[in-house]
């Protein structure tokens, strides 16, 4: 499966460049719609720290805890950080079910973790009135985590590619809770009219998506993929 996972033919979020200021952001996006930043922030240095060598030299024998990629059963399973880059970090088997798909996104002990997040350079802007969580995941080619919402963030790709597809608050999409994103794509999406699709678009290497508060949002790993979220609550 891995590679053939394709992006949208067309990106339909909207893009901003270093040039955008916090007003800006503020006026046009913040409560209204999503965007993705590019040039906003250097992560080079954070991402020197996300390779899979030095990840596993850093943290191989810790334990993380690991969701299962749908939107109702919340099973946690704990295993070594070498375990599951070394075997359970694979493509997503598109037969599984979400409640079969163990996902490593955020949970993250932050205790153990904190000296990594230290460096990581987040997007300039704040909601006012909240402030900063990070969570940190990896996850295999074809995973991913169906549609749900909650407050707002941005989402930063680290290595890989990453494939969002979003809702505003008053568009409910059409899914099962417990199908993958992947199957979603392949039973679902294909037959949307056009008016019912989703913003979509495909994060790389450096860009940073922000999704306002209450916005429905599903993804999509195309590629082995190291991310970081900054959720804003």
């Amino acid at each position: 499966l891995a590679g053939t996972v394709p992006e949208e033919e067309r990106c339909t979020v909207e893009r901003a460049d270093a040039s955008l200021t916090y007003s800006l952001f503020l006026q046009r996006f913040a409560f209204s719609r999503p965007v993705i930043l590019h040039g906003v922030t250097d992560n080079s240095a954070f991402r020197a720290l996300c390779t899979r060598e030095k990840l596993l030299a850093a943290f191989g024998a810790r334990p993380v805890r690991l969701s299962t990629a749908n939107t109702y059963s919340y099973r946690k399973v704990d295993v070594p950080f070498q375990e599951y880059v070394e075997q359970l970090l694979k493509p997503q088997d598109p037969a599984k079910l979400g409640s079969d798909t163990l996902y490593f996104f955020g949970d993250n002990n932050f205790t153990e973790w904190g000296p990594l997040f230290q460096q990581y350079v987040p997007p300039p802007f704040r909601i006012p009135g909240t402030s900063p969580a990070y969570s940190f995941g990896i996850a295999g080619s074809g995973s991913g985590v169906p549609f749900h919402w909650h407050g707002p963030g941005f989402s930063e790709v680290i290595f890989g590619r990453k494939r969002w597809f979003l809702y505003p608050p008053d568009k409910t999409p059409h899914f099962h809770p417990n199908e993958t994103t992947l199957a979603w794509l392949h039973r679902t999406y294909p037959a949307l009219p056009p008016a019912q699709r989703p913003l979509e678009c495909t994060l790389r290497p450096g860009e940073v998506l922000y999704f306002p508060d209450r916005w429905w949002h599903a993804t999509l790993n195309l590629d082995t993929s190291v991310f970081i979220s900054t959720f804003l609550g």
